[in-house]
């Protein structure tokens, strides 16, 4: 079977948009990940293996390729590991490909089935062709800067497949943070030096006019 689930990689500061496509055939059991991946990417076979399993979902025992399109492009850092975690269970039928409909992930995983946070992700979430992102929980904020794009948090792959099989509702977003205090009023004492323009300042207050 086959998958292809939107995601996004960084080159320097600007985002690319991603197609992670997923081949599962017959063949001896096994992960390969091509179309440019860095040495962070390759890893990510490891790691989505063991995020699978600790999401009590069966890993596929089939032959998986994944290529990260385009494959001109150089992909670096984990922040496909949930794309490509998807991505095999569509392809290996564990989840219905309307369930992943429309919809980008962006994420690294843990062993233990974690989504962390990766750096970029206000221009990892622009460059998503998708109408709805799926980040880890400590990025909602940033991804939700981006105009049009709705926003589903997740702290890990087992809350994730839950919720897009409809056996648990999306988790909440994270409550706004309070206000800051507010920044502190600029105080003459702190300047040295710069006798004559402090002089000037006060005078000029004083008097209450300008400077010229």
């Amino acid at each position: 079977m086959f998958a292809s689930i939107p995601s996004a990689t960084v080159c320097g500061v600007d985002g690319v948009s991603v197609a992670v496509e997923v081949h599962a055939a017959r063949g001896l059991p096994g992960l390969t990940i091509v179309g440019l991946p860095d040495a962070s990417c390759r890893e990510a076979r490891d790691r989505v293996r063991a995020a699978v399993l600790a999401a009590g979902a069966p890993w596929p025992d089939s032959r998986v390729t994944v290529n990260l399109a385009p494959s001109s492009t150089r992909k670096v850092g984990s922040g496909l590991d949930l794309a490509i975690a998807v991505g095999v269970l569509v392809a290996a039928g564990t989840l219905p490909a309307e369930a992943v409909a429309a919809r980008g992930f962006l994420g690294e995983l843990g062993l233990d089935g974690t989504v962390r946070p990766v750096p970029g992700t206000l221009s990892r979430a622009a460059a998503l062709l998708a109408e709805e992102a799926v980040v880890p929980v400590a990025s909602v904020r940033e991804a939700e800067l981006v105009e049009g794009l709705r926003v589903r948090p997740v702290t890990s792959l087992a809350e994730l497949l839950a919720a897009l099989v409809g056996d648990a509702p999306w988790p909440d977003h994270p409550a706004p943070l309070p206000p800051g205090p507010p920044p502190p009023v600029p105080d003459l004492r702190e300047v040295r030096g710069q006798e004559v323009v402090r002089a000037a300042l006060e005078v000029a207050a004083a008097g209450g006019h300008h400077l010229l």
